[in-house]
């Protein structure tokens, strides 16, 4: 990583799975947050869902996502949180992980806040998506702790999550 990047938290999952993970207390040192996410679900759903400072109203974006062989599509999210694919179901190749990436720039201004997410599930199938999202979070609140939930089942042992903080140089 750039030395500008420096690791806030990090979690991995144990035995036995976990239905979220969390980073809270995020500090207000730094100028933008990046969250790093590897994971498998125990459900069906390669969705991600991502939420602030445990708030589930006022978030909107553009999904724009493909399903590998066939046409990109997109579709609006006005949901209780932001969900871009990027885990991997119980549906999906055995003993693979999805990626995703989410920055958020400006996480302690008083202005709304922006989300570029990057997410892609690894199957070696026909179904895989693969989802970019521009979201916003209409609050002027410093985000103080970031949520991720796998969608309809629980995160699987060695799913992992990394929250950086970016300073300027």
């Amino acid at each position: 990583m750039p030395n500008t990047y420096m690791l806030i938290g990090s979690v991995t999952v144990g035995a036995g799975g976990s239905a979220s993970i969390s980073f809270t207390s995020i500090p207000s040192t730094y100028t933008d947050l990046l969250v790093k996410v590897s994971g498998r679900n125990s459900g069906t759903s390669s969705q991600l869902l991502i939420t602030v400072n445990s708030s589930t109203t006022d978030y909107s974006g553009k999904r724009l996502f493909n399903n590998v062989g066939t046409s990109a599509a997109s579709t609006n999210t006005n949901t209780a949180n932001l969900n871009p694919s990027g885990g991997v179901g119980s549906a999906f190749t055995a003993d693979t992980f999805g990626n995703t990436e989410i920055y958020i720039p400006n996480y302690t201004s008083n202005e709304y806040k922006t989300f570029s997410i990057d997410g892609t599930p690894e199957n070696n199938a026909v179904e895989n998506y693969n989802t970019i999202v521009a979201g916003l979070w209409s609050n002027t609140a410093a985000i103080t702790s970031i949520g991720l939930v796998a969608a309809g089942g629980n995160f699987v042992q060695h799913s992992t999550a990394y929250l950086y903080g970016i300073k300027n140089s």
